[in-house]
């Protein structure tokens, strides 16, 4: 009934990414991963996405569709869906599988820890999706309000950003009834809680088609400002094929840039073309484009280009990853340095 429902978000994917990690052992790669620039340009590449062909990747349809891939090079750019037994972006990227993955910190940032040679490189979300949605009779509108509530909340890293969430607002598990739930947000219709973790472009909306009204707040608001969707790569594909990343970096923009302008046609090509063997129903598709655009679109995407982020946002992450038990510098973590040159090379781009 709820195509998206059981899905394993992706900062769930923490433990599992880092679970039998292949980068214990030497990184792997096969051609599409690792070609080169050659006469005929980059050849071809997979990109690991974070979840199931969905609008999440509405630039990425684009790019495709567009033909952007091409014009940077690329014979050939293979969208590789993930999914509830999917493959993460961090296990991609080791096993060669991909050239590049679309993550979040609080998985990269763990895997570096452990010794994965992984960079951030940039961001499609300036916001990570999470929020809490309440119904408009009982609503929930700041962190305070979860006092003495019921809030239920998916098992796994999702309680790791939960506890995170408390500890950000001065609050402890001992200030609110944790309820482990599933995906399905129809609970806190029925009063089983009051509250449900969610994604701001998804579960509220599913909730509104279905005639309720519903209150909700974002936790990158409410002290964990995290960025989501990031662009994650091998270290040796920054040093090594500089210039295929940064190519690869273009299209995306230009990608996004579209999808940005145009929800209905990202939506479009979500449910009739590359999702559409997933039920999606392309009204819900056109209303979480709309929704996606508030978390890719910033005041500092407007002044300095999609995918960049500032250094106070980079300071915020650190501190919020910091909460989540995952202390990092950001030396470790990012490398804008590209995207920096993409801008520098393509000003027409912002």
């Amino acid at each position: 009934m709820y195509p998206e429902l059981s899905r394993r978000r992706l900062f769930q994917a923490g433990a599992l990414a880092l679970a039998g990690s292949p980068f214990l052992a030497a990184c792997g790669s096969d051609s599409g991963a690792s070609a080169g620039a050659g006469a005929e340009g980059f050849g071809e590449i997979a990109v690991q996405l974070s979840w199931i062909k969905n609008i999440e990747f509405a630039g990425e349809y684009m790019a495709t569709a567009n033909g952007y891939y091409e014009q940077a090079g690329f014979s050939k750019v293979e969208l590789l869906a993930g999914g509830a037994s999917g493959t993460t972006a961090e296990s991609a990227l080791a096993t060669g599988k991909a050239f590049v993955g679309l993550s979040t910190p609080t998985v990269t940032a763990p895997a570096i820890t452990k010794g994965a040679p992984l960079k951030i490189v940039g961001t499609t979300y300036q916001k990570n999706p999470f929020c809490i949605v309440s119904i408009d009779k009982s609503p929930i509108a700041t962190p305070a309000d979860m006092a003495g509530k019921k809030i239920g909340v998916q098992s796994g890293a999702n309680t790791v950003i939960f506890a995170a969430l408390l500890a950000a607002n001065g609050m402890t598990e001992d200030d609110v009834e944790i309820v482990p739930v599933q995906f399905d947000p129809m609970v806190v219709t029925t009063g089983e809680v009051d509250g449900f973790m969610s994604y701001i472009t998804n579960e509220p909306i599913l909730l509104d088609s279905r005639g309720f009204d519903v209150t909700t707040f974002l936790l990158a608001d409410n002290g964990l400002p995290l960025v989501a969707e990031t662009f994650t790569v091998l270290q040796s594909s920054i040093d090594d094929e500089r210039d295929k990343v940064k190519a690869f970096l273009k299209a995306e923009i230009q990608g996004w840039a579209d999808a940005v302008a145009s929800p209905e046609k990202s939506a479009e090509l979500a449910v009739n073309t590359f999702g559409k063997d997933q039920g999606l129903k392309l009204e819900e598709q056109v209303k979480e484009a709309q929704a996606q655009n508030d978390l890719v679109v910033s005041d500092d995407t407007k002044a300095n280009g999609l995918f960049t982020i500032s250094p106070e946002l980079i300071e915020a992450n650190l501190r919020a990853l910091e909460l989540a038990g995952t202390p990092i510098t950001a030396e470790k973590l990012f490398d804008l340095t590209l995207l920096d040159e993409v801008y520098a090379e393509n000003p027409d781009l912002k």
